[in-house]
């Protein structure tokens, strides 16, 4: 059967061509499953689906369709994944957002470890502190001096509220002293945009989609914000380093279900995902990405999305973002 490639906005989809529009009202045929993406695209969650996908689908002898459904800093992708069938044919492409959204609202949209089954990590990634070239300030240290000399002038760009994006910039600003207003997009590749035009000043990005903003003539890479130095950016400080001590602040990634997904389905995904993580071309693209590949097993990996919670629970209260 020869296969085409449709384009639409927000998704790219292949298809067989006996499938047509006309008889796939549902997706939950046989040989077809979706990854849902909670933001744009030209995220860091959309470039890992987009890098795992192919060969995910040639191990589970399924069509993958990346599916993006932005909103509400991810919360709208992930309910739309938390309502539908356990069959392991609708995954979301998850990250640390996927716990802060529901972190920093009072009621939020889902819950994020009990309405999922955690399937499968696939990495884990800096953030990094970028300004735009034109803003007088090289380091962390610089930044704050200039935000506490110029109150309330500042802003910083997100992929929304509850994104990664916006809690890594407010726990800096809450830890370095300084103020600076919010401005959501819709995703990742929006907000960058809004930093290398000038439209805004500051934005903390996943290293994960923001390859090409490292060396950007309109982007200043601040430092890192996670434990050590970043292979690929050797050169860039962490926070820690910058003036900021102990703050430290990474994003996972990974697959999620709905929840009460059968453990035979769940651990069938888990495996061929592990599979593909550690292929020699997959691993590359993924740490090209300045991600660090790292497989779990589901017991381990649920371990963590609990934990994560926990620990987003606490930085918003300290960053002064919910009561």
């Amino acid at each position: 059967m020869k296969a085409f490639l449709l384009r639409t906005t927000g998704a790219v989809i292949v298809l067989g061509s006996a499938l047509s529009w006309a008889n796939a009202p549902a997706f939950a045929q046989a040989n077809t499953a979706r990854i849902i993406v909670p933001f744009g695209p030209g995220g860091g969650q959309d470039v890992m689906a987009r890098i795992l996908a192919p060969e995910l689908g040639k191990l589970l002898g399924k069509t993958i369709i990346i599916e993006n459904r932005a909103g509400a800093g991810s919360a709208i992708g992930a309910q739309f994944v938390a309502r539908s069938a356990p069959d392991g044919d609708t995954l979301l492409m998850a990250a640390s957002s996927h716990t802060i959204s529901a972190a920093i609202r009072p009621q939020p949209l889902v819950d994020p470890v009990k309405d999922f089954t955690a399937v499968a990590h696939v990495g884990t990634g800096a953030m990094m502190v970028l300004a735009n070239a034109r803003l007088p300030v090289k380091t962390v240290a610089d930044l704050i001096q200039h935000a506490k000399a110029n109150p309330d002038k500042l802003n910083y760009a997100s992929a929304g509220v509850g994104s990664a994006t916006h809690m890594s910039m407010a726990y800096l600003a809450s830890r370095g002293g300084f103020n600076a207003v919010h401005v959501p997009f819709k995703s990742t590749g929006e907000a960058l945009n809004a930093v290398a035009t000038g439209v805004t000043q500051l934005l903390a990005v996943p290293t994960l989609g923001s390859q090409n903003y490292v060396n950007h003539p309109d982007v200043r890479i601040l430092a890192v914000m996670s434990k050590n130095r970043q292979p690929s950016l050797p050169e860039t400080p962490t926070v820690d380093e910058s003036g900021i001590p102990g703050l430290e602040f990474t994003s996972w990634f990974g697959l999620l279900g709905p929840a009460s997904m059968p453990r035979s389905v769940t651990e069938k995904i888990n495996a061929a995902v592990n599979k593909v993580v550690q292929l020699r071309d997959v691993t590359a693209a993924i740490e090209k990405q300045g991600v660090e590949p790292k497989i779990m097993g589901t017991s381990e990996f649920s371990t963590l999305l609990a934990a994560h919670y926990e620990q987003m629970k606490r930085i918003t209260r300290d960053a002064g973002m919910v009561k």
